[in-house]
């Protein structure tokens, strides 16, 4: 049975909260502590970005408009190239909207503007075009696999084996869901690199995260009410809904999300506001993201690393905030 967690503020939450030095989500954003970036990073990197991954070997990978090439940057962040290369052999990616990045160090993008999912090794090379209509985001998964949401589906997840064969789809549209039309999207994939898909739900009332593995199991769901955000200033990273002929109105909506890969804890973000759940889907922590000058960082990307929370927005590029706690033990191995 899907265990669905709904997180609710109640006075012994927030006295709970304070005794443990965790701010609470809150009708009061005040809870939630402020946290000021260190510095930008990748200046070379500004609006648009939608996506940023580490490889094993420690570079960075960055999809930013014109949404045409992933951009390279080592450790150090000096930019290395970009994918496509040289070596591309002529390949192009039209407009992606999301990659991934696989243990092997394979890069799977999806081209929206192609309606494909396009394959290529670190060196630039391609392996694979698999064509989906109008893939929205992908998660690289073992032995070849991958994940997708396309908006050509009444499923959620469609999972793609090494040869662009559909294996399997799963994950029901909630009764619940703003939208009938199976050609409008429903959320958003993320992955945490050890075969965990996360599927960020834009159009149901509540900000909501469901964890699935890669065979379709639901371990657990974060349903957030929508009544405990308030829109920022400058609501950027907030959207519309419209209900019949009511006036639309802005909800709060999850537009980026990470996972710890020491840790396996989830980093999400709606505004400017930075949510910590643990492992298992339970609320940590929160916090306000802000530029040493004050203004408010939107997340629309999140990278998660051992000290550091890489956070990218749009139009302002991405910044380095300190890791805001302390690091917790991570799972024992069996």
């Amino acid at each position: 049975m899907l265990r669905r967690i709904t997180l609710v503020v109640s006075v012994a939450l927030v006295a709970a909260a304070a005794s443990t030095a965790r701010p609470a989500l809150a009708q009061d954003q005040a809870f939630a502590r402020e946290i000021q970036a260190r510095a930008r990073v990748f200046p070379q990197i500004g609006a648009g970005v939608s996506a940023i991954k580490r490889d094993s070997a420690g570079r960075y990978y960055i999809l930013a408009a014109p949404a045409n090439a992933i951009a390279i940057f080592s450790a150090d962040g000096d930019r290395l190239g970009q994918i496509p290369n040289a070596s591309s052999r002529g390949a192009k990616i039209l407009f992606a909207s999301d990659f991934d990045i696989d243990a092997e160090g394979r890069l799977f993008i999806a081209d929206r503007g192609a309606n494909a999912v396009k394959v290529f090794n670190a060196d630039g090379t391609p392996v694979a075009t698999v064509r989906v209509a109008a893939p929205l985001s992908v998660v690289a998964l073992s032995n070849r696999e991958f994940a997708t949401a396309f908006l050509h589906s009444n499923q959620l997840v469609s999972i793609f084996d090494a040869q662009g064969t559909l294996a399997r789809s799963f994950g029901d549209v909630p009764a619940s869901s703003q939208s009938d039309d199976v050609l409008l999207s429903h959320g958003r994939l993320y992955g945490d690199g050890k075969g965990q898909i996360y599927f960020v739900f834009t159009d149901l009332p509540d900000p909501t995260i469901r964890r699935y593995d890669r065979f379709g199991f639901a371990a657990y769901e974060i349903s957030l009410p929508a009544s405990e955000f308030k829109p920022p200033a400058e609501a950027r990273q907030w959207t519309t809904v419209t209900i019949g002929k009511a006036a639309p109105p802005l909800k709060p909506v999850i537009r980026a999300l990470a996972v710890d890969p020491e840790t396996q804890e989830v980093w999400a973000a709606i505004g400017d506001e930075l949510l910590h759940f643990d492992k298992d889907g339970n609320r940590r922590a929160a916090y306000r993201t802000a530029m040493k000058e004050g203004a408010r960082v939107e997340a629309a990307a999140i990278l998660v690393e051992h000290d550091r929370i890489l956070v990218a927005d749009d139009p302002n590029g991405v910044f380095d905030f300190a890791y805001p706690e302390p690091r917790h033990a991570a799972p024992a191995a069996h």
